[in-house]
């Protein structure tokens, strides 16, 4: 690679940057036209030069991957850390979805905050999280892509928390920081397990230190799965996996924007996109693997019944998320990192989209978001009825919609894999798709059919202006066809995007192995039953909310306690708060501020500060002037050293 193209490679997260220092600096001065440009013109450019990366990597001679390294980051005895960027097919895939989406909703921004406080602060903070968000998915090493982790991590508070007056965006964006925490010190303790095993923080070198010498395996047995598992909990926290995902419900007090950008087309696949960076190491440990997979599944199932019930529209959306998260999960337990990526990347075009359309929605609304008080708004939004509609149906796995082919794939590799508890894993699977299909159809019937329920004035709900549109259009497009570079053999396509990535994933999990030799009767036959599947969910949605309006409602009352188990969210967050969240407090405000310090800190303080003053009067009396007070101190002092001269002559005789 020449200098002058690794230039171009190391400019794709600087030009954030700088757009972040130009607006977070001067922003507050400059008219809200030149901050828009700025954050759009140095978004634009790093999508304009991964698209110049897929045509120069996907030429014909061209490397299967490259790398480009600085200088020695950390040069210690036994240790040596690159700053390095890594750039291969499954990078381009995460960069394509990054700097593309990212830069599609920079766009829908300028509109949707045209009226809002901090304009330039917002667009800092965009900015900031892409320049964080392609450091991570660049790192060549696990110690540069933590600097992203975290990175991402930050960009996510500062824009959660973007309505600071307000205590719930402030209390959400605390909750998503903490959690997170949790997530990372796992990543903390699988690099020290790396750096004392491995020697290396590299991937190439820890990867090839496991392919090419077997003996690793068998000396790893006892080591492997620690740092798996230990990987696993970082990425549970980062895509809000089962235990950790409470904080992304909550996250959607920040702006529609931020949802659609951080939580579901980029930061949140960040934990899916470890794991299949690291598909060298997990495909070592069949126990890491298997709890991939049960925590992939358990979360698709058990986020897509809560959003069955929820009547924010965005949080209907945000449970989908998770649940979709659930999905690329369980598609890497099985070993089918492909199929995950696949998904990763068509739940970036839809989810975006419907998050996108949903801000249309509310924007449209003057600020609505109760799915109770909507309807009626097919004729007069009619644009974003129609893209958002292209969304849903992709996520209810519709064919030909992009949601279909890598839902799709994800079951058959699902039904397909070695896992003993494949059967159940596809049933789960198969659940949560129709689950996914009814709620969603569910939101399509009661925002855009019958009656308007919302308390406008009439002629006051009106379509959003085209700035806000053109991304949900393209959007829209790519939701339909973005699923077609995985049509399979059986439905007559090349699975082209699983080629795409088999320089990457060049050992192929079991799943991948067994699924190629399974006949297409079975791959054919399992896809119309998911089909089948969503087509029930929308019958049941229709019948529901649209042909017997008033059905749902009579159901809940009957069987008021598993409506109110679901519609409460089973009452993690207060099992949350009554089992850790209490306790921790009592102990901090208990233990460590009484005792450690008002008790310890602040008293030794106050002792010290008594005992200065002690002596200090003890001096002041001794320093009087008054003559009869140095006599009596000198005939105490007198007696002192008799007394010791006495008794330590007795005490000196005696031994």
């Amino acid at each position: 690679m020449s200098a002058v193209q690794e230039n171009y490679l190391w400019l794709i997260p600087l030009l954030p940057l700088a757009g972040f220092l130009i607006n977070g600096t001067l922003g507050r001065k400059l008219p809200r036209v030149v901050v828009s440009t700025v954050a759009l013109l140095f978004t634009a450019a790093p999508a304009a030069i991964v698209a110049w990366l897929w045509v120069t990597m996907c030429s014909a001679g061209a490397p299967d991957a490259i790398e480009v390294v600085s200088r020695p980051w950390i040069a210690i005895t036994g240790l040596t850390v690159n700053f390095a960027f890594n750039v291969d097919h499954l990078t381009l895939i995460m960069l394509a979805v990054v700097t593309g989406v990212g830069f599609l909703i920079h766009i829908y921004s300028v509109g949707y905050m045209a009226h809002e406080e901090g304009y330039w602060r917002f667009f800092a903070y965009l900015n900031l999280f892409m320049f964080f968000m392609s450091v991570l998915v660049l790192a060549a090493n696990f110690l540069l892509l933590f600097v992203g982790w975290e990175g991402v991590g930050l960009s996510s508070y500062l824009l959660i928390g973007f309505y600071f007056k307000r205590k719930s965006a402030a209390n959400a964006g605390k909750k998503a920081f903490v959690v997170n925490r949790i997530g990372d010190l796992g990543f903390l303790l699988a690099m020290f397990l790396l750096i004392v095993h491995f020697g290396s923080l590299d991937f190439s070198q820890i990867f090839d230190s496991i392919t090419q010498h077997p003996e690793w395996q068998a000396q790893g047995a006892h080591f492997l799965p620690a740092i798996c598992l230990l990987l696993v909990l970082g990425a549970a926290g980062k895509s809000a996996q089962i235990p950790l995902y409470i904080w992304l419900p909550d996250a959607m007090e920040g702006p529609t924007p931020v949802s659609a950008l951080i939580h579901a087309a980029t930061m949140v696949t960040a934990g899916v996109y470890m794991v299949a960076r690291c598909h060298v190491l997990f495909n070592s440990s069949p126990l890491a693997l298997t709890v991939v997979a049960i925590i992939g599944a358990v979360t698709a199932i058990f986020a897509a019944s809560i959003g069955m019930v929820q009547h924010d529209i965005k949080r209907v959306l945000a449970y989908s998320t998770i649940s979709q998260l659930g999905y690329m999960f369980l598609a890497c337990g099985v070993g089918a990192y492909a199929a995950g990526i696949f998904h990763l990347l068509t739940h970036a075009f839809f989810k975006a989209l419907l998050f996108l359309a949903a801000g249309s929605v509310i924007h449209a609304l003057s600020g609505e978001q109760d799915l109770r008080k909507m309807g009626g708004l097919r004729t007069k939004t009619p644009i974003t009825f129609w893209t958002m509609s292209a969304g849903v149906f992709a996520i209810a796995g519709i064919p030909p919609f992009a949601g279909f082919f890598s839902k799709d794939e994800i079951l058959y590799r699902t039904f397909t894999s070695p896992n003993p508890l494949h059967i159940t894993l596809w049933i789960v699977g198969l659940l949560t798709a129709g689950m996914t299909s009814f709620y969603m159809f569910r939101l399509w019937f009661k925002t855009f059919f019958g009656e308007q329920r919302a308390e406008q004035q009439e002629g006051s709900v009106h379509e959003s202006s085209w700035i806000m549109l053109l991304p949900l259009v393209v959007l829209a497009f790519l939701s339909v066809v973005g699923g077609w570079i995985g049509v399979p053999s059986v439905l007559f396509g090349s699975n082209h995007i699983e080629h795409f990535l088999d320089p990457v994933f060049a050992n192929p999990g079991a799943a991948e192995v067994v699924a190629s030799t399974s006949g297409h009767g079975l791959e054919l036959a399992l896809a119309v039953i998911s089909v089948l599947t969503a087509l029930a969910g929308f019958y049941i949605a229709y019948l529901f909310y649209y042909q017997k309006p008033g059905t749902a409602a009579a159901l809940a009352e009957r069987n008021r306690p598993a409506y109110a188990l679901v519609s409460n969210k089973y009452w993690v967050d207060e099992l949350y708060n009554v089992a850790l969240v209490t306790p921790l407090l009592m102990f901090t405000r208990g233990i460590l501020e009484l005792v450690v310090d008002r008790g310890i800190v602040d008293g030794s303080g106050a002792a010290a500060g008594a005992t200065i003053r002690g002596l200090a009067w003890l001096e002041r009396k001794q320093i009087s002037g008054n003559i009869r007070s140095y006599a009596g101190w000198l005939a105490i002092g007198a007696a002192v050293v008799m007394a010791v001269m006495i008794f330590g002559r007795l005490h000196w005789g005696t031994l």
